[in-house]
């Protein structure tokens, strides 16, 4: 049975903090679905379009990662993938906090998903995609928390 994992995400803009833990989480996971959640409440800088073709070029040489968009509950996503855990980063002990009542919530819907954490590098704990936006709303360069893919297709 293939480990299929889904890592949800809105993921606007798609930031190293992101790429760091899909990297380091190839090893652990047959196939890894970058879930882009589509949420009616909010409003994204970037199109769900724009950020799956981000990943797509991101990971076009490794055939593990796919980016895909859904709407609703993750474990209900999960079912329909195959998936059998759900992927989420940790940065600080207050993500932590915030995360596990949401793997808590998500067992208790489907106690066959188990969710992994995986705590991201030192150097990308400040890279917030909240913050990165703000840093590209006021015109800075927010290039150092960037993937090339994401920095190229801002410059058109």
């Amino acid at each position: 049975m293939q480990r299929i994992c889904l890592f949800p995400g809105t993921f606007d803009p798609v930031t190293l903090g992101h790429t760091d833990i899909i990297n380091r989480a190839l090893p652990l996971f047959d196939r890894i679905v970058v879930g882009i959640g589509v949420n009616s409440s909010k409003s994204p800088m970037f199109s769900a379009e724009q950020r799956m073709q981000w990943f797509q070029e991101i990971y076009k040489d490794e055939p593990k990662v796919e980016s895909v968009t859904f709407e609703g509950l993750t474990v209900d996503y999960c079912k329909t993938i195959g998936a059998k855990f759900i992927l989420r980063g940790i940065r600080f002990v207050s993500d932590f906090e915030y995360e596990k009542s949401i793997a808590d919530a998500n067992r208790t819907m489907d106690k066959d998903i188990e969710t992994v954490f995986l705590t991201g590098e030192p150097k990308y704990t400040s890279v917030a995609s909240t913050i990165v936006r703000d840093i590209l709303k006021n015109g800075g360069n927010a290039s150092p928390f960037l993937p090339e893919a994401v920095i190229a297709s801002l410059h058109h």
